[in-house]
């Protein structure tokens, strides 16, 4: 059972006091206690079962302006005790640095609305098996469909409380149940292909049946059989969404406090500045009900609100912690803790509609390697698909993509077929030009 918020509130409390009298002049403790559950399933047999309950605190001591952290698994009062005098006997040795502080109190978390994070049903390992037996099930009644490589259901379950010295003392609970199945397709004359399907949301009831995980699975790695090579070429290519999500990936490290403040983004003074077309917006939204990414507030205790991190094509906000606020001479904009649901908005087309003039292109399902450097803006990436040639569809392989991020962004034409299925979510992306294919 998950530990209550008065004891993560007495331990929180217990640690601020020992640092005060220990000489820190200010600090931050976090206190969370996690219990999760996995169950490893493949070709109808249980792998494996593992359970964990940790109860872990997190400290930050300020002396000045200088700072210093540490954490542990809580074991007792003595042990925490040391970790305590320890990051002092630290944090008096540590180099000052001017950023060094707490967050102004204005900007810290006041109140908040209940986000609906937390489901409180359990499921036991045998509901669990019964889950990835059904989507095992469904992917093996596809002829080309061998085995299972690996499924897996996780069940997790946090409570937690941030406090710290200037008065703070906020935290709540949340809940994730998760399950994938990953599958090998085999034809008689052809090799082995494997591919995936994997969800995960706050509530049981809202993930995604097995049967279905089951099938979109057995498709995928049933897609890429029989491959053939592909020339060197420039040709359109669409992303599909998981794949395009990846592009959220790369525009969230190149818009972080810390590239922006050591001048080591691609895109490092094109804040205010155009870099997609005018049809293109990004959100982030951290308070969207119901989702696993959600969070009212970010691990300083600052209050995260919705915010466009491109507007109508330009760049208007970036990811944001005190410290780096600070060397940028900006205000923390609660992301400290990173981006939470990060989204395209709806293009106006249709996939149908975004490929209906195209004579030939290649639609990429699967890449290998980074999405691009965020320092340079030089893109390059592995990659598999299926090229579709005037009306005709075959999987293909082994080919690279190579670019330059400024392109794609710019270039980048979107669907209209978003789903909120990650933290970072896509609809479907055509870019028309400014990516080269290189095969044999």
């Amino acid at each position: 059972m998950l530990k209550d918020k008065k004891f993560l509130e007495e331990q929180a409390s217990y640690c601020l006091d020992k640092l005060k009298k220990l000489g820190a002049t200010d600090c931050e403790v976090l206190v969370s206690n996690s219990i999760s559950e996995s169950v490893e399933f493949r070709n109808k047999k249980i792998e494996s079962s593992d359970r964990s309950d940790t109860l872990a605190i997190e400290v930050i001591s300020y002396i000045g302006k200088r700072k210093s952290s540490t954490s542990l698994s809580y074991v007792d009062t003595k042990t925490t005790d040391e970790m305590l005098e320890k990051v002092i006997e630290v944090t008096k040795i540590t180099p000052e640095d001017q950023y060094n502080e707490l967050p102004e109190k204005e900007l810290l978390i006041k109140d908040y609305e209940d986000l609906s994070l937390y489901d409180e049903s359990e499921i036991d390992n045998q509901k669990k098996i019964e889950y990835l037996k059904e989507a095992e099930e469904e992917a093996l009644s596809y002829d080309d469909i061998s085995k299972t490589n690996s499924a897996s259901f996780s069940q997790s379950k946090t409570n937690f409380i941030l406090q710290n010295s200037l008065g703070l003392s906020v935290g709540y609970k949340k809940s994730s149940f998760s399950y994938y199945i990953d599958l090998l397709a085999k034809k008689n004359e052809g090799g082995n292909e494997r591919d995936y399907e994997y969800d995960s949301k706050a509530f049981i009831n809202e993930l995604m049946k097995p049967k279905e995980l089951g099938k979109i699975a057995a498709r995928r790695a049933i897609r890429k059989l029989n491959p053939r090579k592909t020339k060197t070429q420039s040709i359109p290519i669409i992303f599909e969404p998981r794949i395009a999500n990846n592009l959220l990936s790369t525009l969230s490290s190149a818009i972080s406090g810390s590239s922006f403040a050591r001048g080591t983004s691609f895109l490092k003074e094109k804040l205010n500045k155009k870099i997609f077309s005018n049809f293109v917006n990004i959100i982030d939204d951290p308070r969207i009900k119901k989702s696993m990414y959600s969070k009212p507030f970010d691990n300083e205790g600052v209050s995260s609100e919705k915010i466009y991190l491109v507007k109508n094509g330009v760049l208007k906000s970036l990811k944001l912690s005190n410290y780096y606020s600070k060397m940028l001479n900006m205000k923390s904009n609660g992301r400290s803790s990173g981006l939470t649901n990060t989204y395209f908005t709806n293009g106006n087309k249709s996939y149908n509609e975004l490929t209906k003039n195209l004579d030939k292109y290649i639609l990429v399902t699967e890449t290998m390697g980074g999405f691009g450097n965020t320092t340079t803006g030089e893109f390059s990436c592995g990659a598999a698909g299926v090229c579709y040639e005037n009306a005709v569809s075959y999987s293909i392989n082994n080919f690279t993509l190579a670019g330059k991020l400024e392109d794609i962004f710019m270039n980048l034409i979107l669907a209209n077929d978003l789903q909120f299925k990650y933290s970072k979510n896509s609809p479907t992306v055509l870019i028309p030009e400014g990516l080269v294919v290189g095969g044999k």
